[in-house]
């Protein structure tokens, strides 16, 4: 599968949008780009919204036709958040936090988004690059009043991939990198006046096996959402290879997307 984007409108403007591509053919990273790249391995496919080192608040827009990636926008303003991201950023293609749902552990609703990604990988991704990634573990991070899973992982191509496999294995072969990721996602928001975000399990992550678990049941969410009969308010389900009521001709599709 070759994933190609092409940016369209002027970057830092709210016109600006990522579009995705499957071998020249539009798609939409929300709905068309599968959540594993090989399952029997833990292996996902990663769409990176915001590389390390960058702080505009980039996202999977829900609301868009074919769901490009747009920067968001607080009070009218668009977002950039006020630390650079320590880890490539993303979000798992075919999942959704559903805002119906409650989870017992953390006592909140899911955040009505696809599930969050934080790349423990040493190379800078590209936004817009869907990338193989192990997953590792995750955090239930509560944001604002809702849960929102930050699920840990690192790009297969790793120099130190092959010997990290779950989550005990972090700190031995990144040391220091859980700690970074955790005090960021906890006090990202702290420059802009607001709390330290909150954390279920007593601010620990969870392995692999649970995170794994969270994953599928956000893959089901998404399912059931995609597919029924009627969408979830606010989200566009259109889509390409699905082959449901929503799905588009690629024809159709492309003459949708802004030439520049």
């Amino acid at each position: 599968m070759a994933y190609t984007f092409k940016e369209t409108g002027a970057p830092e403007t709210t016109d600006f949008r990522v579009f995705f591509f499957k071998d020249g053919k539009p798609v939409s990273p929300f709905h068309d780009i599968p959540l594993w790249a090989d399952q029997s391995k833990g292996i996902a496919n990663m769409v990176v919204e915001i590389p390390k080192g960058t702080q505009p608040k980039m996202e999977i827009s829900k609301s868009d036709f074919l769901n490009p990636i747009k920067q968001d926008t607080k009070n009218g303003k668009l977002r950039i958040v006020a630390l650079p991201y320590p880890f490539n950023y993303g979000a798992f293609p075919q999942t959704w936090e559903n805002p119906a749902v409650t989870h017992p552990d953390t006592q909140a609703k899911g955040d009505n988004d696809p599930v969050d990604v934080v790349d423990l990988s040493s190379s800078v991704a590209t936004r817009g690059q869907v990338k193989r990634v192990k997953v590792l573990g995750t955090y239930a991070m509560i944001d604002e009043g809702e849960t929102d899973w930050k699920i840990l992982v690192i790009d297969e191509n790793d120099p130190v991939a092959d010997k990290v496999n779950d989550l005990a294995d972090i700190e031995t072969h990144l040391p220091g990198r859980l700690k970074e990721a955790f005090e960021f996602l906890r006090d990202y928001k702290i420059p802009d006046g607001k709390p330290a975000n909150k954390f279920a399990y007593d601010n620990a992550p969870r392995d692999k096996a649970f995170a794994l678990n969270i994953i599928h049941e956000t893959y089901e969410e998404w399912k059931q959402a995609a597919n029924g009969a009627e969408a979830p308010k606010g989200i566009v389900v259109a889509n390409t290879t699905l082959g449901n009521a929503a799905s588009v001709s690629f024809d159709d599709a492309a003459a949708k997307i802004p030439a520049q």
